[in-house]
């Protein structure tokens, strides 16, 4: 799952576009040409560079997420819960980098992993938690993280 970290370095978050834009929320089913992104069911991205020429504009102000996810998602992808990067009491909340966008918080996987020495492929399934709950096999990798945490990698 070498994507995850690198989801939405080619999008825009579309609550963000709306927003500058000041365009109603369904506009984006009528850009024809602008591919879009949903995970989870609920949070809803546009292709970079693929905006209406009228409203290509508004790319230079927009928050560039490469690398990052939204909090639920990463948590669901990494098979957590979410808490762990919702509050500053959990132990590795200050492991990661964090970016608020029109009221969605993002977490930045892509960093953790490179600073980590993370490697995951395409068909990768990524497991983080306490080292007394993961399921080390033969055939994954093991990274040992801060506070009795670590990642499991099954290939």
């Amino acid at each position: 799952m070498s994507h995850i970290p690198n989801t939405l370095n080619s999008f825009w978050l579309w609550r963000e576009v709306s927003s500058k834009l000041g365009v109603s929320n369904p506009a984006y089913k009528y850009w024809k040409n602008t591919p879009t992104l949903k995970l989870n069911n609920k949070y809803l991205f546009i292709q970079k560079n693929t905006l209406p020429s009228k409203h290509e504009h508004v790319e230079n102000i927009l928050t560039d997420l490469s690398g990052y996810l939204p909090i639920k998602f990463a948590s669901d992808q990494l098979h957590v819960n979410e808490h762990i990067f919702s509050y500053e009491k959990m132990k590795l909340y200050k492991e990661f980098e964090y970016k608020f966008v029109e009221d969605i918080k993002f977490v930045n996987i892509k960093k953790f992993f490179r600073e980590n020495g993370i490697k995951v492929s395409k068909s990768s399934i990524i497991q983080l938690g306490k080292m007394k709950d993961l399921e080390i096999s033969a055939d994954s990798t093991f990274y040992n993280l801060k506070n009795d945490y670590g990642i499991v990698v099954y290939n």
